[in-house]
């Protein structure tokens, strides 16, 4: 069926009419739509928000620009959040006729936008607070389709032109502040330019920010770097957090961010140089990262959130390929892969980041290893954690020990204790020593004892036990912090020989790393290091190794150590210098003591590890020795009790 085009003409003459008396409404109007719609936005911010916001006056400007002054945003009972002076901005009409905002060009002249907490009161909360209409529903949240809509409308909103002047940013946490000054800002052409002035009490910097930038198009590659000399500092962080942090240049870009069907695909990369930190639970001196870089690959579905594993991490010369899922398909599942491939011992010594392993300062190898860790945690079925960690060995060989020499072991040595950053005496490890005691002259009760509650396996592992790992790292996911360790003999070892006491990450890697060099080549015999564990670990307050010990409780040389006295050595390991409130006013163990002391003795029954005619003729442990004195014993008024000077508690010398 064919139409004439005179036909075709006059419906297109008669659409052209309407769309120009909707134009010519439209313009005729638009200042009054305008004043509905600041209305509408000064409503919903009292009422929703608790908030006052005003703008002094607002014009159009041509066909869709807006020009809006003085635009003040206040919550009541705080400070305002932000007071800008002059706003010209530029909508797409398209985008606005389908119900999507999508700013074309920005101009922003001095104003402010602040973030203040005093007390318990922010000038945000309002803002936090979850939206009534978004109620949780039994439908699950899709991952993909939650995240791309709420990336493109926050990428609608960035101007494909913008200039910034004379805009501060401020941070005031009770008291604790900084300040960003903008400038001048300037995104034309897809390219970003912008010089800043950060300012803190700790500090006074340039920024600068440049780059490409697309919103449209979801791509961007922008740089920081400093116009001063010296680092990048990062404000607020220090005052905050106690953490200083510093950079000379970071690098981000954001490659693609696709959704293809279900799944949305974001790739990029980042890198930063220099990066040094400083933060007393990491390390006790500055940690220092020359170069990372992470180039990255997000997948995000109907029900998971991932970094897929063709993502690599890369640490100087160190490059990991990690995987990172959460996943919520049937159950909540936490996945996590890491993947080394195989690279050099020596390459991976040199990558170590400085500050963070300072006794492997100074180290060589030879070799090659790879190493993979697979973890795994399911939320509603915690007891089927998977913690799997392997390394695997081509020819490699410590040839040159750093700080911490661990051949050190097999000879004599000085060992000294640190309590609370304070060292203590020092305590020779060798034969010149009266009171060092070789494994054969300890007795086998108390090695069986103490084996049986620190590290039942010492013989068999290789510095650590997997299963003890799961039970730690369950217990910290229950308790939501680090309650428990997995601390072998040999890493108790290595952190009373080589490292301090502080809980920090550094000495935490550290005691890892060279727990596995100390067992896996064979530096020091199993016997070897039980034998030097004995006689260093501390037994009571100034007592140090078994020597010492037997004769501070005892009276009696190591050997001659009855089961009783054996079993009691061992529960006081956890706490030694408070081994005198296990003991009631009568010199007696108390029953919790007792209690402890006969678990540990049906466990070792169970284990083979002892039988009963070990315990036929046993007395109850009593202490004679100069421990005796630290022991409150109540004194009947009408007894008579000769004195003893050193069970009063006179000083002893050991």
């Amino acid at each position: 069926m064919k139409f004439p085009k005179q036909k075709i003409f006059k419906v297109l003459l008669i659409l052209a009419l309407v769309l120009g008396v909707l134009f010519l409404g439209f313009y005729s109007f638009r200042d009054s739509l305008l004043k509905q719609a600041i209305a509408k936005v000064t409503h919903k911010m009292n009422v929703e928000y608790n908030s006052t916001f005003s703008v002094k006056s607002a014009s159009f400007d041509g066909l869709s620009g807006i020009k809006l002054t003085n635009v003040i945003l206040v919550p009541k009972n705080a400070d305002t959040l932000f007071n800008i002076q002059k706003i010209e901005t530029s909508i797409s009409l398209s985008n606005l006729l389908i119900g999507d905002v999508q700013i074309g060009t920005l101009k922003i002249n001095n104003g402010y936008i602040q973030l203040v907490k005093k007390g318990k009161v922010r000038n945000f909360d309002a803002f936090l607070k979850k939206d009534d209409t978004e109620k949780k529903t039994d439908e699950k949240r899709k991952y993909a389709d939650f995240a791309y809509r709420i990336i493109s409308k926050l990428l609608n909103l960035v101007p494909t032109d913008m200039k910034l002047e004379n805009l501060n940013f401020k941070i005031d946490d009770n008291g604790k502040t900084a300040l960003v000054i903008i400038n001048k800002l300037v995104l034309n052409n897809k390219e970003l330019e912008t010089n800043l002035h950060v300012k803190s009490k700790n500090f006074d910097q340039r920024w600068n920010i440049k780059g490409f930038a697309d919103p449209r198009n979801k791509k961007a590659d922008i740089r920081f770097f400093n116009l001063d000399t010296g680092a990048i500092k990062v404000p607020y962080l220090d005052e905050r957090y106690n953490l200083k942090a510093s950079f000379d240049s970071i690098r981000l870009n954001v490659e693609n961010i696709d959704k293809d069907g279900s799944e949305l695909h974001i790739d990029g990369y980042t890198s930063i140089s220099n990066l040094k930190i400083n933060h007393p639970k990491i390390a006790s001196k500055d940690v220092v990262i020359k170069n990372a870089r992470f180039d990255y690959r997000f997948l995000l579905g109907e029900d998971f959130i991932s970094i897929d594993s063709t993502s690599t991490m890369q640490l100087n010369k160190i490059k990991v390929h990690p995987y990172v899922s959460y996943n919520t398909e049937s159950d909540t599942v936490y996945t996590l892969k890491v993947d080394i491939p195989k690279m050099k011992a020596q390459d991976f010594i040199v990558s170590l980041p400085d500050g963070l392993f300072t006794h492997f300062q100074g180290m060589e190898a030879t070799g090659n290893f790879d190493y993979k860790l697979d973890f795994k945690f399911n939320k509603n079925k915690p007891n089927k954690l998977v913690f799997d960690s392997k390394l695997n060995k081509e020819d490699l060989k410590i040839t040159k020990y750093g700080e911490a020499d661990l051949n050190k072991l097999n000879g004599e040595f000085v060992y000294r204790a640190i309590i609370q950053n304070v060292l203590q005496r020092p305590v020779l490890v060798g034969n010149a020593n009266p009171n060092y005691t070789p494994l054969d002259q300890i007795s086998p009760y108390l090695r069986k004892c103490v084996l049986t509650t620190e590290d039942p396996s010492f013989f068999s592992h290789r510095g650590f036990i997997n299963e003890a790992f799961k039970q730690s790292i369950l217990k910290n996911i229950r308790t939501k912090k680090f309650s428990r360790g997995a601390s072998t003999i040999s890493m108790q070892l290595i952190k009373n020989v080589f490292l301090t006491r502080e809980k920090t990450l550094s000495r935490k890697l550290e005691e890892i790393l060279l727990v596995y060099i100390l067992e896996n080549n064979r530096v020091v015999s199993k016997e070897r290091m039980l034998e030097v564990y004995f006689n260093i670990i501390e037994w009571g307050p100034n007592v140090y190794g078994i020597g010492e010990a037997s004769h501070f409780y005892f009276q009696k040389r190591p050997s001659d150590l009855s089961v009783d006295e054996c079993l009691y050595l061992a529960t006081i390991i956890p706490k030694p210098r408070k081994f005198m409130y296990q003991f009631n006013d009568e010199g007696n163990l108390k029953d919790y003591a007792l209690q402890n002391q006969k678990f540990l003795r049906n466990l070792m029954f169970r284990r083979g590890l002892l039988v009963p005619e070990d315990t036929l003729g046993q007395l109850p442990v009593y202490i004679s020795g100069n421990a005796r004195s630290l022991i409150r014993i109540k004194v009947p008024d009408s007894a008579t009790v000769p004195v003893d000077s050193l069970s009063m508690g006179e000083e002893f010398d050991l």
